[in-house]
């Protein structure tokens, strides 16, 4: 499968083209990207790499797909145009301003007879595949609570006013693994922290408790602006617990300057130290860490293209996260328990 993307920030640059490079069955043939600074990065990281001005201009140079991966204003038109184009699609999270712009994405690329498809590559962090594992073991019993914590002292990487916020970002990822992990959700409710600090009002923190259909309930928070780094999963259930702490590892070997096409058989395995404990009656132990590895989202697209295997994330299950994602913003206005 050929893939081009469209956005050379720092999601295009770190989150998407070094797994693109290592994903099996996946090729990629250019990048669109306008300033001089963005074209100057594409030729650090990838010397013999076409750029583009445009998705147009890159569409025009023959592609099987394309990843959007631009602010979260511009996304919506982009994946239209794309889907109109003919050509399948991998979308940034959120890849459309509400679950209602969502459903017509959605339509769009089912009458053009496209994949469409969002980037909710944290389902493949290390530390939700371990859960993940732990919690299809059954050791835990009945599964009462989990909770989820990603705080991040990175005032500077808030996005901005109507189409950004924190519960559009880290919220998308958040919410999106306990959905993944837990079920569809009844009921949602929602606290937001709201800052004017940088010229625009924007929800800066937030505390959701997701009731699932299965009985559990979940609680996913984050901040940016409270100078805390903590990434924390506990997960509660009739024989015992799990507790981890400690962020997924491969953001900071991609900012270190490391790939994963480099090193397959070690990338994305979390150090021994900051393994998560299982503890059960009359027992604790250390939980290894499983492999997480975001180009394994790539392979399994282009596996669906080809009509081999399931699509990572369909877009029906993008537009499930926004409309938890819509109740939490009503939910927070109205000081209400929103049932979906």
């Amino acid at each position: 499968m050929r893939i081009g993307i469209v956005g050379y920030g720092v999601g295009g640059r770190y989150f998407h083209a070094p797994f693109i490079e290592a994903a099996d069955g996946v090729e990629l043939v250019g990048v669109v990207a306008r300033s001089d600074a963005k074209r100057a990065q594409v030729a650090d990281d990838f010397p013999a790499l076409p750029v583009y001005g445009s998705l147009v201009e890159l569409l025009d140079a023959g592609v099987d797909a394309v990843t959007i991966t631009t602010p979260p204003h511009t996304r919506q038109e982009l994946v239209l145009e794309a889907i109109k184009a003919g050509v399948h699609v991998v979308a940034d999270k959120p890849f459309a301003p509400n679950a209602a712009a969502a459903r017509e994405l959605a339509v769009a690329a089912d009458n053009a007879g496209v994949v469409l498809n969002v980037y909710h590559n944290r389902r493949r962090d290390a530390d939700i595949l371990t859960l993940a594992n732990v919690l299809a073991s059954g050791e835990l019993g009945e599964l009462w609570r989990v909770r989820s914590t990603m705080d991040q002292d990175n005032a500077g990487s808030l996005e901005l006013g109507a189409s950004g916020g924190l519960l559009r970002d880290l919220g998308s990822h958040l919410v999106d693994q306990m959905l993944w992990l837990l079920g569809p959700a009844t009921h949602v409710h929602a606290t937001l922290d709201w800052t004017d600090r940088f010229g625009e009002r924007t929800d800066c923190g937030f505390f959701l408790t997701l009731s699932h259909k299965s009985g559990a309930v979940s609680t996913v928070s984050a901040s940016k602006l409270n100078h805390s780094s903590t990434r924390e999963l506990r997960a509660y259930g009739s024989r015992g617990s799990y507790v981890a702490f400690g962020a997924d590892v491969q953001a900071d070997a991609l900012f270190a300057g490391r790939r994963p096409a480099e090193d397959a058989a070690t990338w994305g395995v979390d150090v021994a130290e900051n393994w998560g404990t299982l503890s059960l009656r009359g027992r604790r132990e250390a939980v290894p860490s499983a492999q997480g590895n975001y180009a394994d989202f790539y392979a399994e697209f282009a596996r669906a293209v080809r009509g081999e295997g399931p699509e990572p994330v369909p877009a029906t299950e993008g537009i499930r996260t926004l409309e938890v994602l819509d109740a939490a913003r009503r939910s927070a206005q109205e000081n209400a328990v929103i049932a979906l």
